[in-house]
């Protein structure tokens, strides 16, 4: 059945059905991985997103729940080719069927390539996956993502317990992604995950070694709350910041975020730590960046962005990528560990 990709801009793409038959809204952004796209698919970073992927075949190893990292949040999926007979001794399903499941509308068969070039030329734009082709293009134009932190995060406090407890930490979820719980835990670390809107005081009662900030999706910027429980945080315990946490840590400090005109998704970008001069190659998912940082420890090697921060005094130190990196390069991983040395050398109340 042909279904059709029509931008704000009033370009109309025609390709194919797949997933679910439904429509949907969305802010067009793309990812650059190679692999990753059960991870991509329920990320909750992409939520109010509609994604394309750069990588021209999609879905040959299937589906399979072990590698999921949420709830799917995105609201359309975007492929050149998706794959109808997957091959892998972990598939437990198809993309088609998962996509219908969750209630995802695809379309396929367009030409990716030039869809992905006019946004790196012109910077994200909205767009509808349609049925037909819409009359009535206000909708598309008056599309925001707004509100959606409280959307993705956990409603009530949940404790994950290791093997072996050496560390208690806190994690506030603004949108988090599994992995970064499970590499707490394989760091021996017991994580009580509380929902986003946890005052400050609440969270020293729990008394924990470290605080953990999650990533997220929207603009860092309108979630006020979320800022100024940071902002009451700051000094009194060691804080470890995550892409959208690194983002609203930035922000409790005083700095600026903007939006960025494509933003990077995928798990190819360079970046370059100022202190040992080495650089990384990392997993990232974010469309806003952090301007005017006077604590800029990690850098952007293709476009000079804040890629992280340290601040040694008040025991903050945060990065825009993703160390956890599934999918992704594993090379800092290792970040966690500096968190760890962080909570050994423990900050003193305030």
């Amino acid at each position: 059945m042909k279904r059709y990709l029509v931008l704000a801009d009033g370009t109309v793409y025609e390709g194919e059905s797949f997933g679910d038959e439904g429509e949907c809204i969305g802010e067009l952004v793309f990812t650059t991985g190679m692999n990753g796209y059960i991870e991509t698919l329920t990320d909750p970073s992409y939520a109010g997103q509609i994604v394309i992927c750069t990588f021209p075949l999609i879905g040959n190893y299937g589906m399979n729940t072990e590698d999921e990292e949420g709830k799917a949040w995105l609201k359309g999926f975007v492929v050149r080719e998706y794959c109808e007979q997957p091959s892998n001794f972990r598939c437990e399903n198809t993309l088609n069927a998962f996509l219908k499941e969750k209630k995802i509308p695809g379309i396929c068969g367009i030409d990716t390539r030039s869809l992905v070039k006019k946004i790196r030329e012109k910077g994200v734009i909205n767009a509808v996956i349609f049925n037909d082709i819409p009359e009535d293009r206000n909708i598309i134009q008056n599309y925001a993502i707004e509100g959606m932190v409280p959307e993705v995060s956990r409603k009530e406090v949940t404790v994950f317990h290791p093997e072996k407890t050496q560390y208690r930490v806190v994690l506030i979820d603004f949108g988090v992604k599994r992995n970064i719980i499970r590499e707490l835990l394989k760091r021996n670390c017991e994580v009580t995950v509380v929902p986003y809107d946890q005052d400050a005081d609440s969270i020293l009662r729990l008394n924990p070694d470290g605080i953990v900030l999650s990533n997220g999706p929207g603009d860092p910027a309108e979630n006020t709350i979320c800022i100024q429980t940071i902002r009451n945080l700051i000094g009194k315990k060691p804080v470890f910041g995550i892409c959208l946490g690194h983002q609203l840590m930035a922000l409790a400090k005083g700095y600026k975020t903007y939006k960025m005109k494509f933003g990077h998704r995928g798990g190819n970008q360079p970046v370059k730590d100022m202190v040992t001069g080495r650089t990384y190659i990392t997993s990232q998912n974010h469309g806003y960046a952090v301007e005017g940082c006077e604590d800029m420890r990690f850098v952007n090697v293709n476009d000079g962005t804040c890629e992280g921060m340290e601040d040694t005094e008040n025991g903050i130190f945060t990065v825009q990528f993703h160390p956890e990196a599934c999918a992704g390069p594993k090379d800092t991983s290792f970040l966690f560990d500096h968190f760890l040395k962080m909570m050994e050398a423990g900050y003193a109340q305030r």
